[in-house]
């Protein structure tokens, strides 16, 4: 049995994970029974362009909001919360804290992208 070896690990959303699985798509020809799943969620869940979850998460970044990670701003693309009370339940998530100024700043990147988006 093949053991494949970890060469990164690093976070992604679920935009990125379609990607990945569509360059695999393309290269084997067909995807596992598992990929193929997990495919169809990507389908039916995802609506967000690549393009747009990339400008999504460099104005996060662009926010140098302290000790929030890219594994935390990978979870708000994948939920694009509306209000504070949406971005403080998947803060309370993680062992983060985050002041109500930068919610605040968090929850009117994310509008901005949601009112384009409508």
């Amino acid at each position: 049995m093949v053991k494949p070896t970890l060469l990164e690990e690093k976070s992604m959303n679920l935009v990125e994970v379609k990607e990945e699985l569509g360059k695999i798509e393309k290269r084997d020809k067909e995807l596992s029974f598992r990929a193929n799943k997990t495919n169809e969620y990507l389908n039916s869940v995802v609506t967000m362009k690549p393009k747009e979850a990339k400008e999504i998460y460099k104005n996060l970044d662009d926010l140098k909001i302290p000790r929030l990670k890219d594994i935390h701003i990978n979870k708000i693309i994948d939920i694009l919360p509306d209000s504070l009370e949406e971005l403080k339940t998947i803060v309370q998530s993680y062992t983060l804290t985050v002041n109500n100024d930068n919610l605040k700043k968090i929850v009117k990147v994310v509008s901005e992208y949601n009112k384009v988006q409508s």
